[in-house]
């Protein structure tokens, strides 16, 4: 009976988003759901929303993968913060690496476990050259373009050292934009006497040190010293498809499962 009295106060209530997985444009079979923009933007909006929350706390377990997906991700979390004028708080579980840390960047403060992996701010893409492969078995490769540039790096002919170039180049521009977002979400808490964008990367205890996280905490507790002990904390997690759920097939079901575990196990997990 007491919540029907009229005009009492509630207590405060946290949003917690749940970002968990690889990043990627599309999601594979056999596994949780990739987060991308698309798939999080409504249940974003909904917990920056529903219920006028106090703050919104991110619950992050990402490895990392897309940096455009990363910073779209980012970019609405912000928008909305602002919009709201309401606090973010990020909470590394196991890892926050790489576009994982990007979107831990997106918070106003971020805590982490002591064991949580933190960093690896570069940029990664490989693949694989299968033109010995085809020519082993008797296989002629056939390709027509128009412009000099449409086949590159194309993965059934030799490397090029030109491609290589130009591609690294690509790569060294989008380690730049994540560099530019780092130091501009963490400023001065960054330490100055370590090269932090090497791609390396650090448990939570270090990653205090260095500035890339703002102390050692747990979300529930940490939302209950913030807010006090009758906080109200509403999980938002983003939906599987039935689709995603049952699996294409019992192949894609294992190979989309060996891409997440190879993502993971890059930072021992």
């Amino acid at each position: 009976m007491k919540n029907l009295i009229p005009f009492r106060k509630k207590p405060p209530l946290v949003a917690v988003i749940r970002l968990e997985g690889v990043i990627a444009s599309s999601s594979g079979p056999g596994r949780g759901p990739a987060l991308n923009d698309a798939g999080l933007a409504q249940m974003i909006e909904r917990a920056f929303r529903k219920g006028k929350p106090t703050a919104v706390a991110l619950a992050i377990n990402s490895p990392g993968g897309s940096p455009v997906q990363s910073s779209l991700i980012a970019a609405r979390i912000r928008r909305l913060a602002e919009e709201k004028e309401m606090p973010v708080y990020a909470f590394v579980e196991d890892v926050a690496a790489s576009g994982g840390y990007w979107l831990a960047c997106a918070a106003d403060e971020i805590w982490a476990d002591p064991g949580s992996v933190v960093g690896s701010i570069g940029v990664i893409s490989a693949g694989f050259g299968f033109q010995e492969l085809i020519a082993r078995h008797g296989v002629e490769r056939r390709m027509y373009t128009a412009g000099k540039n449409k086949s590159t790096l194309d993965p059934f002919q030799a490397q090029k050292p030109a491609d290589v170039k130009r591609y690294t180049a690509l790569l060294n521009e989008m380690h730049e934009v994540f560099k530019d977002y780092v130091t501009g979400r963490r400023g001065d808490k960054l330490a100055s006497d370590t090269d932090l964008f090497t791609g390396d990367f650090w448990l939570g205890t270090k990653g205090q040190e260095l500035g890339l996280v703002d102390g050692i905490g747990h979300l529930v507790p940490k939302m209950k010293e913030r807010f006090g002990d009758k906080v109200r904390l509403v999980p938002y997690r983003q939906k599987r498809s039935l689709f995603t759920r049952i699996g294409a097939s019992m192949t894609q079901d294992v190979l989309a499962g060996v891409e997440e575990r190879a993502a993971f196990a890059r930072f021992g997990l």
